[in-house]
């Protein structure tokens, strides 16, 4: 029997493509689900949050102004990367969810999944959600989909890798930034899905990935004057109603979830990438 100690682990958080502390230099201990210590996590603060939503600012213009082919070429980038690490995923969400590894398995294989179905709706987005409109005049009339904006996303504290996928991926695929605030009790899939980010081709600020509590977090999100849209799914619903007031301050868009955690093995749709698009209605004469 060996007697080396591991090096126990003191994970960062991820804002604008790096790997900062928590401004507040607080950790907390993350453990799987037999309660056995696994590694430590910052503990993000609302100063944390601001900066995320600065990074995530500063990359919208970019981000949403590539061409949905390069954006997809990028999502998609990811799913090889996160191929790549498919065993560290599986130990990762086998522990933190208490899962067999056959489960943890299909589990990541979904996640993995998810990012190519949703690199392959980048381009095909304006087609089916865009129209050209008839009117009564000499002019064309074209109704397209724009991004949202920054989103906040409140990360479901269930599924730790999937359901993470299924609430990022369609905001990056429509061209919005985000700042996610993963699963408290299960954040390991999260951090190494940061790193996932950080090795592919995904911008620096695109997505930023915080360690925390979405109770002491989410507010701070909701009320930010920056956030365009929010999406509660890991909040406990009774918050929910105070999210949405505060978000009210701020005229942003808050999604409708439901109170239970959603099964995030059912085939995927557009209602998510609907979401976090505008409509824009362009009007042009003819002949010019």
């Amino acid at each position: 029997m060996s007697d080396r100690i591991s090096v126990a682990k003191t994970y960062k958080l991820y804002v604008g493509g790096k790997f900062p502390r928590s401004e507040s230099g607080r950790v907390y201990p993350v453990t799987d689900a037999k309660g056995k210590f696994l590694a430590n996590a910052a503990h993000a603060s609302r100063k944390d949050v601001r900066d995320a939503v600065v990074a995530a600012r500063k990359a919208f213009p970019g981000w949403s102004s590539a061409t949905a082919y390069n954006r997809g070429q990028v999502l998609y980038r990811v799913a090889e990367v996160l191929e790549g690490r498919r065993d560290q995923f599986i130990a990762e969400v086998s522990a933190s969810e208490g899962l067999s590894a056959k489960k943890a398995e299909s589990t990541v294989d979904a996640a993995i999944d998810r990012w190519v179905w949703y690199a392959g709706w980048t381009d095909k987005i304006a087609s089916v959600l865009g129209s050209a409109n008839p009117v009564a005049g000499p002019y064309f009339s074209f109704t397209v989909p724009e991004p949202t904006g920054v989103v906040g996303i409140l990360a479901p504290q269930g599924s730790s890798l999937l359901g993470l996928v299924e609430v990022l991926a369609p905001v990056l695929a429509t061209g919005s930034t985000a700042v996610v605030v993963s699963s408290a009790e299960r954040p390991l899939p999260a951090i190494t899905l940061s790193e996932v980010l950080a090795t592919s081709d995904v911008p620096g600020g695109v997505a930023n990935i915080l360690t925390g509590r979405a109770s002491e977090l989410g507010p701070w999100l909701a009320s930010h004057g920056d956030v365009n849209a929010l999406d509660p799914t890991g909040a406990a619903p009774d918050e929910r109603v105070e999210l949405a007031r505060e978000a009210a301050n701020t005229v942003k868009r808050v999604l409708t979830v439901p109170s239970a955690e959603p099964d995030w093995t059912t085939a995927p749709d557009l209602t998510r990438l609907r979401r976090y698009l505008e409509a824009k209605t362009v009007w042009h004469p003819l002949g010019v």
